[in-house]
């Protein structure tokens, strides 16, 4: 069952946004991606209080995804890049990105805060990053 509303368009955007930010990181990288994007509908929280929807979190600006500001996010929605993002719709999480609102891509090591939130852990090229769950219940 949906954790969150959608529509087949949302299922398309959030498939888009999760090969654009992660494809290289292969499908769980890209579920992770998944998983922050959800959260941030789901936690009416910190920097995500007005998201409402799929579409709110993959557009928002300012403190958005870089990847819609690149060519490669606006290429069509491929059938498995769908069933990726049908599956943390329906609520699957994957650590270290299951309570995660953030993550990026360091040259390095991940720190061990970044913005004030904590690291949940790496995969591959991304370093995951959570509130506490005092700030953020709902995540």
């Amino acid at each position: 069952m949906a954790v969150v509303s959608f529509t087949e368009e949302d299922v398309n955007l959030l498939a888009r946004l999760m090969r654009a930010e992660a494809e290289g990181d292969g499908n769980l990288g890209m579920l992770m991606v998944g998983n922050t994007g959800i959260n941030r509908v789901i936690s009416d929280c910190l920097d995500f209080r007005q998201l409402r929807s799929i579409r709110d979190m993959v557009f928002q600006s300012p403190g958005g995804f870089e990847a819609t500001q690149k060519g490669y996010f606006y290429q069509r929605a491929r059938e498995r890049d769908k069933a990726l993002a049908r599956r943390v719709i329906n609520g699957e999480r994957f650590h270290p990105a299951d309570r995660s609102l953030w993550f990026f891509m360091p040259e390095g090591d991940c720190p061990a805060q970044w913005y004030g939130q904590w690291n949940t852990g790496r995969y591959k090229s991304h370093c995951f990053f959570a509130p506490l769950a005092s700030v953020c219940p709902r995540v």
